[in-house]
């Protein structure tokens, strides 16, 4: 629920996305003007109008309980929405002796709600009963040709949910399997840096242990000193690979942000963050989140600087410091950055900073 409430936060289509479900009730015009004009008995009239308003009311809500709970059209959903769909078709058939063939109206909307709220299954029954009915009054009610126009209209609708459903879908599957891939690189790269760091840490421990054990008897105190070193080297890596398993923990860029905030500031350097994590899509801020780790290890390693700003907007960070600038040679950090930025389809600049630092900028 927390993890739902935050999305809704930061998403500005869970915010406002009532807004889509709203828009539509201008097409409920039909039905209020068949009210008004409705010969019907009074009592039907009354439950029509009380229809209608409790249709508005329940078809918005439900909208949005299904649009704010994270899914995808086509997912399964709770049977709390089926218990909606089943309210709303209530209210339709109870509008029915009041609006005659006006209803056929609403069908758009039960022909949505299914489409975006519910499962595949239920898009393409609902649907097709939904072209059924209109079909069926344009041909065999005695003024059926009246709703041609509502029946082009389904149709088209039907197919225009199809489609779009189906798109979306497919970018849901993609956004899923560039996290896959990005995670997956992430992974090799804490391998790549854990082995790194302690490959070489071991190598020089064994080389000063020996050296050590060499001087031990007839240099006392140059062994006491080699001995000294080797605790050196053995906190230092120890301190390492808590650093890349701290990065590797936080996986996603929110955390990543305060993993780099916390051990730059804890390393005596000034963080500035502007923008919010929120303007990359989970599949970006996946990637950033590495890039910004191996880019603050690059910092922390060769850059002495002073201060760090990260720039987050729509599609793009900024990592930069006041450092002594990128050196003549890339590194195996820097081309890490870029096979990484390139996997995920982005592009990376490295360049100077206006501080005269270093400046890392990713643009999906």
């Amino acid at each position: 629920m927390a993890k739902v409430a935050a999305e809704v936060e930061h998403n500005p289509w869970a915010r406002y996305g009532w807004l889509m479900a709203v828009v539509w009730m201008v097409f409920l015009a039909y039905p209020v003007f068949a009210l008004t004009r409705s010969s019907a008995a009074p009592v039907w009239i009354i439950v029509g109008w009380a229809s209608l308003v409790l249709f508005a009311v329940v078809y918005v809500v439900g909208f949005m309980r299904g649009f704010r709970s994270g899914r995808v059209p086509g997912d399964t959903p709770p049977m709390s929405q089926y218990v909606v769909l089943a309210i709303l078709i209530a209210l339709v058939l109870a509008s029915v002796p009041a609006t005659g063939a006006s209803a056929l109206s609403f069908l758009p909307f039960l022909m949505s709600y299914a489409s975006y709220g519910l499962s595949r299954v239920a898009h393409w029954a609902v649907s097709s009963v939904a072209v059924l009915i209109t079909l069926a009054c344009v041909l065999f009610l005695p003024d059926g040709i009246n709703n041609s126009g509502i029946l082009m209209i389904v149709v088209l609708l039907f197919a225009v949910n199809s489609i779009s459903t189906w798109l979306i879908r497919r970018a849901a599957e993609a956004d899923v399997l560039s996290r896959e891939l990005a995670t997956s690189e992430g992974r090799e790269a804490v391998a790549r840096d854990v082995h790194d760091l302690i490959g070489h840490s071991l190598t020089v421990i064994n080389l000063k242990a020996q050296l050590a054990g060499r001087l031990m008897d007839t240099d006392p105190e140059a062994a006491r000193g080699e001995l000294r070193q080797i605790s050196e080297l053995a906190t230092e890596a120890i301190a390492g690979v808590r650093r890349t398993v701290a990065g590797a923990r936080a996986s996603s860029l929110d955390d990543q942000l305060g993993t780099v905030s916390e051990t730059l500031r804890s390393a005596g350097i000034a963080v500035t963050i502007t923008g919010e994590p929120s303007v990359l899509s989970p599949a970006q801020g996946l990637t950033a989140s590495w890039i910004l780790r191996e880019a603050t290890t690059n910092i922390l390693r060769h850059a002495e600087a002073r201060a760090v700003t990260v720039q987050l907007l729509p599609g793009t960070i900024i990592v930069s410091d006041d450092g002594r600038g990128l050196t003549s040679g890339e590194g195996s950090g820097m081309r890490g950055m870029r096979e990484r930025a390139a996997a995920a389809g982005a592009k990376i600049v490295m360049g100077t900073s206006t501080a005269g630092g270093a400046r890392v900028e990713v643009v999906w």
